[in-house]
């Protein structure tokens, strides 16, 4: 049975150690000065983090995907992260999702008995019909979760790029990966629960992530969600202003151009901005890859 007692996430937080005697206000600022810190350990990695994206922005333009793979806490953070990439940008369920320990179960009841399952991990990821053109990005707080390390080495059997975040330094994970991240918290007000620093670590790492390769694929422009779908009153209202931001007219003007355009925001844009047709439009934009930045060169 391996030990987890070297693992910096199981160490003692000072100060933490009569948690169950303090205040409900101490134990608040506890929480929140050790969560102030968080920001200032993921800058350490935003080298690493920054390498991890151009091999992902080259696998989803060239018809690949993005695949997190993760158990417990790590797994879920990564479900909630995919999940949410199809309303922000626009993009298909398939072309970034995770896979879970234990299956969708896992997201509302625990069962980390699965994460130790190497075989597992491996069959989830055929299962999910994972190809060499894809990326694999395995989430794992200690960076030795048998479930992450099983479906990674088949990823690279399989000659598919690979990266891994962890939260301890010199991870086995980190050691098995093309793309390494570390980022280290340290020891949790909670000892040995991931689900507070080392989770937050990790929720942040994946926003950069996910929003750092939208933002290169031209799903975003300026700081505009120009690919979002006009699904529902909210987003329809939403992808009106966008419009009318971006084009500097009218929240009416805006409407018109969004139905001529055939509901594209983007499409919207570029005929407003270059006052063409929406055929002209969308042929600069296809031209340029849906970068609305280089159609309107």
């Amino acid at each position: 049975m391996p030990t987890f007692d070297g693992l910096r996430t199981e160490q003692t937080l000072a100060g933490s150690r009569h948690l169950d005697s303090m205040t409900t206000p101490q134990l608040l600022a506890l929480m929140n000065s050790a969560d102030s810190e968080i920001a200032a350990c993921v800058a350490r990695s935003l080298p690493e983090i920054a390498r991890a994206v151009d091999p992902i922005v080259a696998a989803l333009e060239n018809h690949g995907r993005l695949a997190y793979i993760g158990a417990g806490t790590s797994g879920r953070l990564a479900v909630l992260d995919a999940a949410e990439c199809p309303p922000t940008f626009g993009i298909s369920p398939d072309l970034i999702r995770a896979m879970i320990a234990g299956g969708e179960t896992a997201l509302s009841r625990a069962s980390e008995a699965s994460e130790d399952d190497a075989g597992a991990g491996a069959a989830d990821l055929l299962t999910a019909r994972f190809a060499r053109t894809d990326v694999l990005m395995g989430v794992s707080a200690s960076g030795r979760t048998p479930y992450v390390l099983g479906a990674v080495a088949k990823a690279r059997e399989m000659g598919a790029v690979t990266v891994g975040l962890s939260c301890t330094p010199q991870s086995e994970l980190s050691r098995v990966v093309d793309y390494p991240i570390e980022v280290v918290p340290g020891p949790e007000v909670i000892a040995g629960s991931t689900r507070l620093r080392a989770g937050t670590a990790t929720k942040m790492v994946l926003n950069m992530i996910s929003t750092a390769a939208m933002v290169r694929m031209g799903h975003v422009y300026g700081n505009l969600m120009v690919n979002v779908q006009p699904s529902n009153r909210k987003l329809e209202d939403r992808a009106r202003r966008i419009i009318a931001q971006a084009a500097e007219v009218s929240y009416e003007r805006a409407a018109e151009l969004l139905d001529a355009a055939g509901r594209s925001v983007r499409t919207a844009i570029v005929m407003e901005k270059k006052n063409i047709g929406r055929q002209e439009a969308e042929k600069l934009l296809a031209a340029a890859r849906g970068r609305i930045a280089e159609a309107l060169k």
